[in-house]
């Protein structure tokens, strides 16, 4: 059954999309079987990897809609393939009406969750792309979720954003998801060249390193990673030797990693 990861920072232009495109297009180079989810109605993953989101009739806020309905929609019909060896259930405008409907549904916050779980057996990992806030669509994220990848852009003081992500997490567990865990964070956009970098980590670092894990591979700063995005592609497909492929290649394995241990903690649960 699929690990489910929420890629999730209610700031914007922290790299979350580039993150979940490329970590999931990495894990599918290491042989996973990989679905990337398109939570965000401005539909930025499914642009990145090559859609036109409001040109396709079938998204996650027409599969969230008939579920609210009562229907059962069938959530294969709408995951598209993409050439690099990921899964994508696509998303486009439609979900943004999602959030005043899902006011008045049965079980709104697990109307997401209702819906991967019919295709968790299909996949090794499913990645979230989340939207920039802490809405009702991004709650249906976190509750689907087995844990969590927090991108911090290392270009300016994130912690107070950071705290309002915390508290949404602690609600999370507190009423609709007791499991969800932290999987860490991860610095995006570095610029090591530069004292403001080193500074933003440092702090992340003292505010949270002994709670959080802070994932050891840092995103630097590129042109390439934006280029490869406008491309349609992964930057391992764009340009597999640059900078930011290196670094998703490594942080592919730190994930891989992270599984591989739960796993090997889960058995030998089991096995007493």
């Amino acid at each position: 059954m699929a690990k489910t990861i929420a890629i999730c920072n209610q700031k914007g232009g922290v790299g979350k999309t580039t993150t979940t495109m490329n970590l999931g297009v990495g894990l599918a180079r290491q042989g996973k079987r990989v679905l990337l989810c398109d939570a965000d109605p401005q539909s930025d993953l499914t642009a990145a990897l090559g859609w036109n989101g409001d040109a396709l009739e079938k998204s996650l806020g027409r599969l969230m809609y008939l579920a609210t309905q009562e229907y059962k929609p069938i959530v294969q019909d709408t995951i598209i393939h993409h050439p690099e060896g990921v899964d994508l259930i696509p998303s486009n405008l439609d979900l943004s009406s999602m959030e005043s409907q899902l006011v008045n549904a049965m079980s709104r916050e697990k109307v997401l969750s209702n819906l991967l779980k019919t295709v968790k057996n299909d996949y090794d990992y499913i990645l979230i792309d989340c939207m920039p806030s802490l809405g009702m669509i991004t709650i249906n994220a976190l509750t689907a979720a087995d844990s969590v990848i927090i991108p911090v852009q290392a270009q300016f003081l994130p912690a107070k954003g950071m705290t309002q992500l915390m508290r949404s997490i602690d609600m999370v567990r507190n009423h609709t998801n007791d499991k969800l865990k932290i999987e860490g964070i991860v610095m995006t956009l570095v610029d090591s060249r530069t004292n403001l970098a080193k500074e933003v980590i440092d702090t992340i670092r003292m505010k949270y390193g002994m709670q959080i894990r802070i994932f050891d591979t840092q995103i630097p700063v590129a042109v390439k990673a934006a280029e490869a995005s406008k491309a349609g592609q992964s930057i391992f497909e764009y340009d597999r030797e640059s900078k930011p492929a290196k670094a998703y290649e490594a942080l592919t394995k730190e994930v891989m990693r992270i599984g591989e241990r739960e796993k090997r903690r889960d058995e030998t649960a089991i096995a007493r």
